[in-house]
């Protein structure tokens, strides 16, 4: 047992202990773990004020009840919860989902990670998240507003722009946003950058939508120019068919490079000489409508494989943008056999730790979620920045300044994760996030 492995299973005995059940949250704690402890073992400052133990404990985890009635006048009920877990840099920031899965356990573990990736994007910005078991579909717009406006009552008490600004997430979108930053600044009488996400009619900001897939293929674009390396004519591999997964077809294809799959939990699109525009905006569509992609158009060259994942195919680069742990150690072993010198992720943990295990010891480059999908919380920093100045810029400019962020996490990832010739991009994203959060920490003494 390696000296860093028997620090690690040391630190997580008493969270284990602590959180009991809880099983994806002590994945994400742990595999951060791994890669700092050394780090504060080796600063006193850090050391002595228990930095990491600190991340684990949330700041507060506020539990509520959602009340609301349905269109058949039936009283429903729901239960919210906002995670507030740190903010040391900035008011927590971290998205709302709304679906039935939803545990105290995801949030938890989404909250740790907002904390790190939301450090790395070098903006004042804490980490948090929240959400509620609410199930969305099959519901009117007027039920789901009505769920928003109560969800809102509650949640309101707790946030503000410089205390706790949440945006979207699954099931969270710019209809959501609006009833709920609607029934905010009813509740609170006035008009502020409480919420991100809003219509540009409101406050918002441009790219929003579309800031997490092409920040995501900036990402690898700085990876790969790093190796000397472009991605034109590069074969790529996502899985999902949400807006992460489309928007990062859309930029790679907009970059020369070759999309080949994109999916959904009944099987995988596949195009052999790559997604056209026409292909990805279809797959949007049918997303938007709530109809299945396994009959796709003759004219869009596509096949529809029922069951199968994306990593059968032939590929240089593997983006998983669906969901958590959806690479197992079987799928782990298809991205290596299917030849991928990269594989970053669009989603937040979607490598159980089986996988994650199986990626480090091939030869294939890993970028972590919480360096390459941080464009979604990068733009929304600066649509606060923007409500604060009440000064809005254009498109191009925000993606500009997207471009830069992400070059910026890159370089921040690579200066930390140098190991025997080669950048170790996990090692490099967590302890250069690490180091930001726990200066922060320590400076503020025992609070």
């Amino acid at each position: 047992m390696t000296d860093r492995h028997a620090l690690t299973q040391t630190f997580m005995q008493p969270v284990t202990a602590r959180n009991s059940g809880q099983d994806t949250f002590l994945q994400a704690v742990e595999e951060v773990a791994a890669d700092v402890l050394t780090i504060e073992k080796n600063n006193p400052d850090y050391a002595t004020a228990k930095v990491l133990e600190r991340l684990t404990e949330p700041d507060r985890v506020i539990s509520f009840r959602v009340t609301w009635v349905d269109d058949a006048g039936d009283v429903q009920i729901n239960r919210g919860w906002r995670v507030q877990t740190c903010n040391a840099i900035g008011p927590y920031k971290g998205g709302l989902r709304f679906h039935p899965s939803v545990t105290l356990s995801d949030l938890k573990f989404l909250g740790f990670e907002q904390v790190f990736k939301n450090a790395l994007t070098g903006l004042p910005l804490g980490g948090g998240k929240g959400g509620a078991d609410f199930d969305p579909s099959g519901r009117s717009d007027g039920e789901i507003m009505r769920f928003c406006q109560a969800f809102m009552t509650e949640l309101s008490r707790y946030i503000g722009p410089d205390m706790d600004v949440p945006a979207g997430d699954i099931n969270v979108g710019t209809r959501e946003i609006g009833y709920l930053f609607g029934a905010y600044k009813s509740l609170k009488g006035q008009f502020e950058g409480a919420i991100t996400g809003k219509g540009m009619a409101f406050g918002g900001s441009a790219m929003r939508v579309e800031a997490t897939g092409y920040g995501l293929i900036y990402f690898i674009q700085a990876m790969l120019d790093h190796a000397g390396d472009t991605l034109s004519g590069k074969r790529i591999a996502i899985s999902g068919k949400g807006n992460v997964a489309t928007h990062a077809a859309e930029k790679a294809i907009c970059e020369d490079g070759i999309v080949v799959t994109l999916s959904d939990t009944s099987g995988t699109l596949i195009a052999d000489d790559g997604f056209s525009q026409d292909a990805v905006d279809w797959v949007r569509t049918q997303k938007q409508k709530g109809a299945d992609i396994s009959d796709p158009p003759a004219h869009l060259n596509l096949s529809f494989e029922k069951d199968a994942l994306p990593w059968d195919q032939s590929f240089d680069i593997a983006l998983p943008c669906a969901t958590q742990n959806e690479i197992d150690a079987n799928a782990a072993h298809s991205i290596i056999n299917a030849g991928a010198i990269i594989l970053a992720e669009g989603a937040n943990m979607p490598l159980t730790a089986d996988a994650l295990d199986k990626i480090a010891q091939s030869k294939i480059t890993y970028a972590p979620g919480k360096a390459s999908n941080a464009g979604g919380v990068a733009i929304s920093g600066l649509e606060m920045s923007q409500n604060a100045h009440g000064q809005f810029e254009s498109a191009d400019a925000i993606d500009q300044n997207l471009k830069k962020i992400m070059q910026d996490i890159h370089a921040r990832a690579a200066a930390e994760g140098r190991e025997d010739g080669k950048i170790n991009y996990r090692r490099g994203a967590n302890v250069a996030a690490y180091r930001k959060v726990a200066d922060a920490i320590t400076a503020f003494g025992v609070v």
